[in-house]
């Protein structure tokens, strides 16, 4: 909805290391890259697809925060990337390494952030419609409490008051 560019990879898809179907549900036209690095940033072809996007802000998430998203962040942002890793959409094999892996990556200049704050920033304006209904779903629908709260404020705005004229 943002048109963000996005790039997906998986590990050893011939042993069932598949991406996850509800991501690929999201992005059902794109082939990921299939690759075989623990560090995908060593991946030749994941970084050319990263080049070739032309950006140099990157949003990475995975599926182990130590190993899929703190070691390419890390050499990204060595490369003269600006990396942002979503913390609560990649997990580690305990909290503590989740948690060491974040400390490490902020060490490195690493900027960590939630799914929620990628959504408003990219939003930006609630008046923005072009987006405005997509945003509101996805937040809606994986929002937890504040999906509620949203949906309540929504509901709240669309009613009717008495005093219009």
């Amino acid at each position: 909805m943002f048109d963000v560019p996005t790039i997906l990879t998986t590990v050893l898809e011939e042993r069932g290391g598949l991406l996850v179907q509800g991501l690929q549900d999201v992005f059902p036209e794109q082939k990921p890259i299939n690759r075989t690095f623990i560090n995908t940033w060593q991946d030749e072809r994941v970084v050319n697809a990263v080049k070739a996007t032309g950006r140099k802000k990157l949003i990475i998430a995975g599926l182990w925060t130590e190993m899929c998203v703190a070691m390419p962040a890390i050499q990204a942002v060595g490369e003269g990337f600006e990396v942002f890793a979503v913390t609560d959409a990649s997990g580690g094999v305990s909290k503590e390494a989740h948690d060491m892996a974040v400390r490490r990556m902020v060490q490195a200049g690493v900027v960590p952030i939630t799914w929620m704050v990628a959504l408003g920033e990219w939003q930006r304006d609630w008046a923005r419609e072009k987006t405005m209904r997509g945003a509101a779903e996805v937040q809606q629908q994986h929002g937890g409490a504040t999906g509620v709260a949203f949906t309540w404020e929504m509901q709240l705005l669309a009613t009717p008051t008495g005093n219009e004229a």
